[in-house]
């Protein structure tokens, strides 16, 4: 990952560990993974809204909120930064079978 997502990740422990009043992310933690998930849910639909509607710059600003929310999910779920890294570089290492993905892609 990226030293800006790791830093970040590693600002989300921190509040999540030691929370500070008036933080974002200590509100987040405090009313718990319903209110997380809903926002994880929220962000990814204006991402795919600004997607569709062309806008790069706001689908740039939808996706640092995506990823935020989706960081903080992982906090509360204690999944590290460093397994989802572990899983993305098997990806990439991996050549696949188009045709599996097409028939997993119309199974979702």
């Amino acid at each position: 990952m990226t030293d800006v997502v790791k830093g970040l990740y590693e600002v989300v422990q921190d509040r999540r560990d030691h929370p500070q009043e008036g933080s974002y992310t200590c509100y987040l933690f405090e009313k718990g993974i319903d209110k997380i998930l809903k926002k994880v849910g929220e962000e990814c639909s204006e991402v795919i809204i600004a997607a569709k509607n062309r806008k790069n710059d706001d689908t740039a600003e939808e996706i640092c909120d995506l990823i935020y929310h989706l960081l903080v999910m992982m906090a509360e779920q204690d999944i590290p930064l460093e397994q989802v890294e572990e899983i993305l570089e098997a990806r990439r290492q991996k050549i696949g079978n188009l045709k599996q993905f097409h028939e997993s892609d119309h199974n979702t």
